[in-house]
């Protein structure tokens, strides 16, 4: 090869090299998503699957949902105030979204499913929007989806055996369409800024 020859291709490899870097210092630069939820990004340490049958008796895990924002959360049906309100609330952040309304799954986790019968479910979550799914297992299957998901429950005694409460963690586990767990919502966040949260994770944050 002749000397000019040499250093043409020379000069062509390090401008390739120079773009390509030019590139990923871009990429890198990008500024991160900020979120109004507790940010668990990169967190491996607890929940990140689960595998419970749904008010129709199918079998879901996480595959399911993929394509999909992914918000779970645990109540019961019996529920006074924490559970209603926070399925209200996710109605309209689903409508709020508009069209990426579709982009989100709501999965209610039943932590009474002495009480909260298939039927039960069916109609309870139907009564707030038909798109959400509930999951209700056995004591053994709930007992160990919590302790993944690190959450609390437990049964209070009310005045007679079946009037008996459930004491629970109140929030929402939020799950990115490729189903990784990326944040924590606490109770009583404002539809508007849950639904801001939802939309950067659909978009791609």
């Amino acid at each position: 090869m002749k000397k000019r020859d040499a250093l043409r291709w020379m000069a062509a490899g390090a401008l390739v090299a120079g773009t390509a870097g030019a590139l990923t210092a871009c990429k890198q630069s990008q500024p991160k998503a900020s979120f109004n939820a507790i940010d668990l990004t990169g967190s491996k340490e607890y929940a990140q699957d689960f595998a419970m049958p749904d008010q129709n008796g199918q079998r879901r895990t996480m595959a399911d949902f993929q394509g999909k924002v992914t918000l779970l959360f645990f109540g019961y049906t019996q529920c006074p105030d924490v559970c209603p309100t926070t399925l209200s609330d996710l109605a309209a952040v689903k409508q709020k979204l508009g069209a990426k309304g579709d982009k989100l799954q709501v999965v209610f986790v039943s932590v009474d499913p002495a009480r909260d019968t298939p039927e039960m479910l069916k109609s309870y979550i139907a009564n707030f929007d038909p798109s959400f799914l509930a999951l209700r297992g056995s004591d053994e299957e709930l007992a160990k989806m919590a302790k993944d998901f690190k959450i609390y429950y437990k049964k209070v005694d009310g005045q007679t055996p079946a009037s008996y409460t459930m004491d629970h963690t109140a929030g929402d586990y939020i799950f990115d369409p490729q189903g990784r767990l990326r944040l924590y919502s606490r109770y009583g966040t404002p539809v508007d800024t849950l639904a801001k949260d939802i939309e950067l994770l659909i978009d791609g944050a």
